[in-house]
């Protein structure tokens, strides 16, 4: 007699086998966000994460703000019900690529010498692939985590969250309920300092405040005299803020990152001492792009609008301004240029929110540094301040404390800071695949009980 050779059923996927094909699937979703008024949508990519969480049994909700302003939520019961609940975010938007610009197609995805190229493979699309590749291992695993996960795929978080995080927040914040912290994008990625690999764990984020400078002044012909020129008022009040020496302030977190610097190099450290911080900031390489904008307010002029012929002085002038302040100093930052723009400027705020500065010690951080050392264990932990925004600053309206966590180990060749926005945007598969271990391992950790 004949027997039939036995087959076993093949292995389910890991999430390091996973998370190539979704950041892949995710980048060929255009979700360009152009900014306000522009017309943009997340449906598409919305859908997708929603089909992708159904498919391990999970009950997401797709939430829109406005039409095809799509954002996707899901709570996950953990084992300790008296601990607070974990967000674990991203955003679904990506900043427009011109595809003239690139050495590929921006949306093709293209995956070449283990790196996955495309507009979203950084910033942030695949880190949502990390966070659906884990959470899809641990489903069909049925493990649960510690504690509550929030998953949130936001929209809209290019143009300030608008239409996403900040929508959800003021509208539908039960959502969030017992949620003590969260984790996002940009901080946990490696760097090389003095020969060590270090990884900066992002606990604090710069304000923001986009403003509309408007100088109004008398029209007339160019060939007169015009003490009361737009144009003049608008210029002379965009130097002056341009110009200002915003002083050196040094908040917890950057004391922190700097202490550590100065260890690795053996530097010295005087806080108070402008050269000594910028020689300690040097020594971070590429990463001082993000991590050099956070020890003082900054304000850069990005728009400018007059007139409409050589020959007439207009009697309107507009210009934006982008500022940036340090955790603390949203007011004294916003009266600093009123003061500096003068009374011939008119300032608007087009959009604002303050910074916020989550704890650089303690249990949580000490979590998200042993997550990573557990698979890197001759690493160096260190928090940084994010001289841009994320969508924490929503959640901390809540009280949820959030850190920039997408847990990447990285060549040490590679100016990663450069791909935010950048053209060419780029990660290595293998620091995708790293990302899921130790995501994984940080969502079997617990928390303290809720206050």
């Amino acid at each position: 007699m004949t027997t039939a050779p036995t087959t076993s059923a093949p292995a389910a996927p890991t999430a390091a086998d996973e998370v190539v094909s979704i950041t892949r699937d995710l980048i060929r979703i255009d979700t360009s966000n152009r900014g306000p008024g522009a017309v943009t949508s997340e449906r598409e990519a919305a859908e997708y994460v929603v089909g992708s969480l159904q498919e391990v049994g999970l009950e997401p909700d797709l939430i829109e703000a406005a039409p095809g302003r799509s954002s996707v939520i899901v709570r996950i019961p953990g084992t300790d019900p008296d601990a607070g609940a974990l967000v674990v975010h991203g955003h679904l938007d990506v900043v427009p690529a011109a595809a003239e610009d690139w050495s590929v197609d921006p949306f093709e995805a293209v995956v070449e010498d283990g790196v996955i190229w495309g507009r979203g493979a950084v910033d942030m699309k695949g880190m949502d692939a990390v966070i659906l590749s884990v959470v899809r291992r641990r489903q069909r695993e049925r493990r649960a985590p510690a504690r509550d996960i929030v998953l949130a795929f936001f929209a809209d978080e290019e143009a300030g969250g608008t239409r996403g995080a900040r929508w959800i927040v003021d509208h539908q914040a039960e959502r969030f309920a017992g949620a003590t912290h969260a984790i996002s994008e940009v901080g946990g990625f490696s760097v090389t300092v003095a020969g060590r690999r270090a990884y900066l764990v992002q606990t604090a984020e710069k304000g923001q405040a986009w403003l509309n400078l408007v100088a109004r002044g008398t029209a007339g012909h160019g060939s007169a005299i015009n003490t009361d020129n737009a144009v003049a008022h608008l210029t002379g009040a965009l130097t002056r803020i341009a110009a200002e020496p915003w002083p050196l302030r040094l908040t917890p977190t950057v004391t922190r990152l700097l202490a550590g610097i100065a260890d690795l190099t053996g530097l010295p450290f005087d806080g108070e001492d402008p050269a000594q911080v910028d020689a300690l900031l040097d020594a971070l390489g590429p990463a001082r792009r993000f991590a050099g904008s956070s020890i003082r307010t900054l304000a850069n002029p990005t728009r400018l609008s007059a007139g409409y012929k050589t020959n007439v002085v207009p009697g309107l002038a507009t210009g934006g301004l982008d500022l940036r302040p340090l955790p603390g100093d949203q007011e004294a930052a916003l009266a600093r240029v009123a003061e500096l723009a003068g009374d011939a400027v008119d300032i608007e705020v087009e959009g604002q929110a303050p910074g916020i500065e989550a704890p650089a010690t303690g249990a949580f951080y000490d979590t998200l540094a042993a997550a990573i050392l557990a698979h890197d264990p001759g690493a160096v932990i260190l928090p940084y301040m994010l001289s841009a925004g994320t969508d924490n600053k929503s959640l901390a309206d809540l009280g949820i404390a959030g850190y920039g966590f997408a847990p990447l180990r990285l060549p040490a060749d590679l100016d990663f800071t450069a791909l935010f926005h950048g053209v060419d945007e780029r990660v290595p598969v293998d620091s995708l695949r790293f990302a899921t271990s130790v995501l994984d391992d940080l969502l079997d950790q617990s928390a303290p009980p809720r206050p």
